[in-house]
């Protein structure tokens, strides 16, 4: 599940943004750490929910694509943790370690794509430790390199390396 779900997820929206997958992660094990406190709410073992927190945020990022569940029944992906879900309660797991990946999947979503998109605030940005920790070890794909094509007239590109002069062409 984390295999085929995060490696779309990382592959799409996350593209070239290891961080913010990274600050995903992080942010829903401390999310699922916090909820698993709560007595009633209490998981000794939060992989699971970990692994359904994965595939919420990924359902709401590929809602339309069609899943097929042991060869009988396709739906759409947008509802395939609650179809999950409902395969547990019929195998008789419990139904609370689903639900709190849901629950912080459905905050992670929120806070970062949801509530930004209603008032132009985003409140969970990754934070810059977490940037610096991906640029120090290099983990995931360099980040996209702005040529001077690609730069707008609006912002101008701004050349941060060694040689900030011009280069002059001298012999075809």
């Amino acid at each position: 599940m984390i295999a085929r779900y995060g490696v779309q997820l990382e592959q799409g929206p996350f593209q070239r943004r290891t961080a913010d997958f990274l600050w995903m992660m992080i942010f829903g094990a401390l999310t699922l750490l916090a909820l698993s406190a709560i007595p009633f709410l209490y998981s000794p073992f939060l992989g699971i929910s970990l692994v359904f927190m994965l595939v919420y945020v990924w359902s709401r990022e590929f809602p339309n694509a069609n899943i097929n569940i042991y060869g009988l029944v396709t739906l759409k992906a947008f509802y395939l943790p609650w179809a999950m879900l409902a395969l547990d309660v019929i195998f008789g797991s419990p139904i609370v370690p689903d639900l709190l990946g849901i629950v912080a999947g459905h905050l992670y979503y929120f806070l970062t794509v949801l509530h930004p998109l209603a008032t132009g605030k985003n409140i969970l940005k990754t934070p810059s430790w977490i940037h610096k920790i991906v640029a120090r070890y290099r983990i995931g794909a360099p980040a996209p390199v702005r040529t001077a094509t690609a730069a707008s007239p609006a912002q101008p590109e701004r050349n941060t390396g060694v040689f900030r002069g011009r280069a002059y062409r001298l012999s075809d």
